[in-house]
């Protein structure tokens, strides 16, 4: 799918009651994506109410007014298209795809879903259960879990450092009350973007924004989300598990700095793909990880970056020697300029693959205009990317790696939390 003439496709509106809307328009191909996101997430929550968003995420595909659950379902579905939705910790969205012709009524139903649900005490009831079993999928999932109490300790005290999902108390105590309060706070007009990629008209789109979005939305000053970083120290989940889970990380730039691109460029050298250094080293050369790359999670204010791995009892300590290593060899010594070119070829060209279809370009513009209050091209960050050099990486190396600022989260059978490697 071509991305010349990005911009020139584009269109962004701000209607009079507040809403954003943002539209795509691709002409070659058949079909839409169409998302109504929310700028609100689990940092918006407290100890009291974790889970909610994640929980209303869940409810309102239970039944609204003139639908119940399994009408909701049947009115995409016998259209061809589907419905879905996903919670971060700063954003949700809920997003239909179909077949150009049938924007309309995927627009009412997501509009319907979103302003008049019932949330009802029995459906709240069942889905509690529902999403307690995914709690538990979670606990029992050892590459999941370590990294939520990995940002709960590299985030702690703050509701970065909440769980998405939330914990069972909060699931099994969630009231209809609880719900529709949390709504009429959160879901306002001021935190509500439309945003559609695919065979689609911008005109078309605020007609349907015009019809079927009424007054149930308020608008409220939106709070500030601080971030005041007071990591914890190491930590030790006892798990029953055949391999030992091992994750050394630490924060770095977020969306809002444009030396993020750096950090990614970082992750790609030092641990994501096959050829890069951990991987080699850990996998290729001495055979002992199945897992092993490094991540770069990032909100708007701040990312997370840490190298994660998998392995048996026995190697765990020589891994983690070889991770330091490769860590003070890339903070010591500038990399090449093939290895540097490598990498921006795999940033970019994983930039360029998302953007084959609908959804990817849907997410990617919802993301943008959350967060740049503008939709960025390709273009853009591509060149951006192409301005660093062999001195930012290495900058960045040590400003990430630098005073042995790591933090380290192992689940196993036993404890295994070994010394710090200098």
């Amino acid at each position: 799918m071509a991305t010349h003439n990005y911009l020139k496709n584009i269109k962004i509106s701000r209607l009079d009651n507040g809403i954003t809307v943002v539209s795509e328009k691709i002409d070659h191909v058949d079909s839409f994506s169409l998302g109504f996101w929310f700028n609100v997430g689990s940092r918006d929550e407290n100890e009291t109410n974790n889970g909610i968003s994640h929980f209303l995420e869940h409810m309102f595909f239970k039944g609204t007014r003139k639908r119940n659950a399994r009408k909701i379902a049947e009115d995409i579905e016998s259209l061809g298209g589907y419905l879905n939705a996903f919670t971060s910790k700063e954003h949700t969205c809920y997003y239909g795809r179909g077949l150009k012709g049938n924007l309309e009524p995927t627009f009412e139903v997501l509009s319907d879903m979103l302003q008049n649900s019932v949330f009802s005490s029995k459906e709240i009831r069942k889905e509690a259960r529902v999403v307690i079993d995914e709690l538990y999928d979670i606990e029992d999932s050892p590459e999941e879990l370590i990294f939520d109490r990995f940002e709960s300790a590299i985030f702690n005290g703050t509701t970065l450092g909440l769980p998405i999902i939330g914990t069972e108390k909060n699931i099994k105590n969630f009231t209809r009350k609880n719900l529709t309060e949390y709504v009429r706070k959160n879901y306002t007009f001021n935190r509500m973007y439309i945003v559609a990629s695919g065979n689609l008209s911008h005109s078309a789109l605020i007609k349907l924004a015009e019809k079927y979005i009424n007054n149930s939305f308020g608008s409220y000053s939106l709070p500030e989300r601080n971030l005041e970083l007071n990591p914890a120290g190491d930590l030790f989940i006892e798990k029953d598990s055949q391999q030992v889970h091992y994750i050394a990380g630490t924060t770095t730039y977020g969306f809002n700095s444009k030396k993020r691109h750096a950090a990614r460029l970082l992750s790609y050298v030092l641990g994501d793909g096959s050829s890069s250094r951990l991987f080699q080293r850990l996998r290729e050369e001495n055979g002992i990880a199945y897992q092993i790359n490094t991540f770069l999670n990032s909100f708007y204010d701040v990312s997370t970056f840490g190298i994660y791995l998998s392995t048996n009892e026995k190697s765990i300590h020589k891994a983690q020697k070889l991770i330091y290593e490769e860590i003070n060899k890339i903070k010591n010594r500038k990399i090449s300029s093939k290895e540097l070119e490598r990498a921006k070829k795999y940033m970019i060209g994983n930039l360029m693959m998302s953007l084959e279809n609908t959804t990817n370009r849907m997410t990617r513009m919802g993301q943008s205009i959350i967060y740049f209050g503008q939709i960025k091209s390709p273009a853009e960050t591509v060149r951006e990317i192409n301005k660093i050099n062999e001195d930012d990486i290495k900058e960045t190396a040590n400003e990430i790696f630098g005073n042995n600022k790591l933090i380290r989260v192992i689940l196993s059978s036993k404890n295994l939390l070994m010394q710090r490697v200098a």
